[in-house]
């Protein structure tokens, strides 16, 4: 649940609840009233909704596509790829990256 409020600046601030954990989305601060509804509707998507909208909506900011850095991420996933693959790089369960985050929002690291 996203829970927004009006700073003394006159910004909105806005909170994520998920469970008991509460953390400021502070990248936020900017998003108008009608965006932080919008933003609250599209949480409330199940999660396979709220990733195709998330894609559609980064497509919609390359406007013009840079055939060199496509190509150079395109080499870039396949080398994480084969990093995975072969076990030479490790991956971390999203709970404890997110709470890594979330600590270091709190902390304004």
């Amino acid at each position: 649940m996203i829970e927004t409020s009006r700073e003394p600046g006159g910004g909105l601030e806005f909170k994520q609840r998920r469970s008991e954990l509460i953390v400021p989305l502070e990248y936020n601060s900017k998003m108008t009233r009608e965006s932080a509804d919008l933003l609250k509707k599209a949480l409330a998507l199940p999660e396979e909704e709220r990733a195709a909208l998330a894609g559609s909506l980064m497509d919609s900011l390359d406007a013009v596509v840079d055939e060199s850095a496509e190509a150079a991420w395109n080499q870039e996933i396949a080398r994480r790829m084969e990093d995975l693959d072969s076990g030479k790089a490790k991956t971390i369960p999203w709970d404890q990256v997110r709470s890594r985050i979330c600590g270091k929002l709190r902390h304004g690291r």
